[in-house]
């Protein structure tokens, strides 16, 4: 099997047609991808096995007046067949280039507090002196 990590770039759509079970939360729309792709400060980088999309990694970058700017990364996913296997590490390193490479001082992500195999992942990322962060959030249908 040929494992290869990728980021996403305008144009690039097709790569995403064919995508393993559970890596993206909805099925992936085609005209979504093309906009999200062609938007400035917008990243997205996949794991393709033998051409077929098994994770992904979406993210943000966050400009901020009176702080540096950060990424957010919005998304991580990885099919069960190919957990466990270091994938999502991998697109967490590159994402985390493309943060720097566009002058981001810190990357952030959250998860559900039962989501044991992402907070296994991330806190396996963190710096020994930043522990995790409690916060609330709140989601407005617009």
């Amino acid at each position: 099997m040929n494992m290869e990590i990728r980021r996403l770039s305008p144009g690039d759509d097709a790569l995403v047609m064919q995508v393993a079970d559970d890596v993206f939360d909805e099925p992936v729309r085609p005209d979504r991808l093309a906009a999200y792709l062609r938007e400035p400060g917008h990243f997205m980088i996949v794991a393709l096995a033998d051409g077929l999309v098994v994770g992904q990694c979406a993210a943000v970058v966050h400009r901020h007046p009176d702080k540096v700017s950060e990424l957010y990364i919005d998304e991580v996913g990885v099919s069960p067949a190919f957990r466990r296997q270091g994938i999502a590490r991998k697109m967490l390193d590159a994402m985390f280039a493309i943060g720097r490479e566009h002058g981001c001082g810190e990357a952030w992500v959250g998860t559900e507090p039962d989501n044991v195999a992402a907070r296994a992942l991330y806190e396996s990322r963190r710096e020994p002196h930043a522990p995790a962060e409690s916060f609330v959030m709140y989601a407005y249908e617009l």
